[in-house]
């Protein structure tokens, strides 16, 4: 069994998804009562804090050191649960021996094999503004749109004020909603909810005629 090593800046909310499904996998292959072997890092305080200052390289030095920890505590590669931190990808793996799954790869894989070409994305205000994810899905043959820039700010809002809370309101749900039928109603295929706080506010269930990822 590899050991993974996970630098978060995700919420309570998206830790216990992503150690669910990590889990949940594990014991799928696995069988018996296997579950991953896993070492964690980062104050989501820390995060928000960097994120919310635009303190890029104050973040990428912070993050360096988080993946050197957990390089030398013995882990066999890196996964960052946060889309937005991907943005530093390059900065803070500078120097790690062990790899980096990027959080692209393994979505851009599944919209291919699902025959999707052209995809919405959510996320952060950095997620969604800039070409850090775009670029990246772009180099597996997608299309990537994003929301209007009064909607991206709306998006940003609510995750950063709600979801990051725990509060999945229904005014919220019903405003998210609206953005995704406007970029469906544009020719989008599928959305990537690319903040996993997100999908403590839409599923499936609320549009089954559009594919999440």
């Amino acid at each position: 069994m590899k050991t993974i090593g996970v630098i978060g800046g995700s919420t309570t909310f998206a830790t216990e998804a992503y150690y669910r499904a990590i889990n949940h996998g594990i014991c799928q292959r696995l069988g018996g009562h296997h579950t991953a072997e896993i070492i964690n890092s980062m104050d989501f305080a820390k995060s928000a804090h960097f994120v919310e200052n635009g303190l890029w390289k104050e973040a990428s030095e912070f993050l360096h050191c988080k993946a050197l920890s957990l390089q030398r505590a013995g882990a066999d590669f890196i996964i960052c649960v946060s889309n937005t931190w991907h943005r530093c990808a390059d900065e803070f793996m500078k120097g790690i021996d062990i790899p980096l799954l990027h959080i692209v790869d393994p979505t851009a894989e599944a919209i291919a094999e699902g025959g999707y070409k052209k995809v919405a994305l959510l996320g952060t205000m950095a997620t969604m503004s800039e070409p850090f994810l775009k670029e990246r899905f772009e180099q597996f043959g997608l299309e990537v749109v994003v929301p209007t820039t009064d909607a991206q700010s709306l998006i940003n809002r609510i995750i950063f004020e709600k979801l990051f809370m725990g509060e999945a309101r229904e005014e919220s749900r019903t405003e998210y909603l609206a953005v995704v039928d406007e970029l469906y109603a544009n020719g989008f295929e599928t959305v990537i909810l690319g903040c996993t706080e997100i999908g403590l506010l839409i599923s499936q269930s609320d549009r089954p005629n559009i594919s999440h990822v």
